[in-house]
């Protein structure tokens, strides 16, 4: 089982993407959404952000920092994380939803309702979730600094995020110890 899906299809980067039929870098339509980093990159991000219908799509992943785009759907969440050493910028594009922010996993003081336009500034070693409260699809992308997946990372489905979560730290739990 692949742990991650990428649209290239090899690791290799394209040098700069293609605007097909001439368009514009003002209208993304036509810019296929995968990840095109670590190479200059631009694109309108709420056109991109809004026409993404995967859970989790890596759209730039450089050494520093990473975006990723993600669609949630009616009534479910990102899903409960902690990321230790990851600070991470999330921007809702369209959609409703609910933030929970906490020093520990049972215990999520903070709340908010979100909405479009709305951004989310998580601190690393915060436990954070984020749920769909709308009748919509929940669009939003996210920042994370350093990156927090894999370059090319595609995942259709939550199922497919937590399947691939499983594998991988499965695979590095069996990992021998080099220190």
């Amino acid at each position: 089982m692949p742990i991650y899906e990428s649209s290239r299809g090899s690791n290799e980067y394209e040098p700069y993407p293609a605007y097909q039929n001439n368009a514009s870098p003002r209208n993304s339509r036509h810019t296929q959404l995968m990840d095109y980093g670590p190479e200059p990159f631009v694109i309108n991000i709420e056109e991109a952000t809004t026409e993404n219908n995967t859970f989790r799509t890596a759209l730039w992943t450089g050494e520093n920092f990473q975006v990723t785009l993600m669609s949630i759907p009616v009534g479910e969440d990102i899903g409960l994380e902690l990321h230790p050493d990851v600070d991470q910028f999330i921007r809702i594009e369209e959609g409703e939803g609910l933030v929970e922010m906490g020093d520990k996993e049972d215990m999520l003081y903070f709340q908010q309702e979100v909405a479009d336009d709305f951004a989310i500034m998580v601190p690393a070693g915060k436990w954070h979730n984020v749920t769909n409260t709308g009748d919509t699809p929940l669009k939003l992308y996210a920042i994370y600094a350093p990156p927090e997946h894999p370059p090319g990372t595609i995942h259709k489905t939550k199922a497919d995020a937590e399947a691939a979560e499983e594998y991988y730290m499965a695979s590095f739990d069996s990992m021998p110890p080099y220190f």
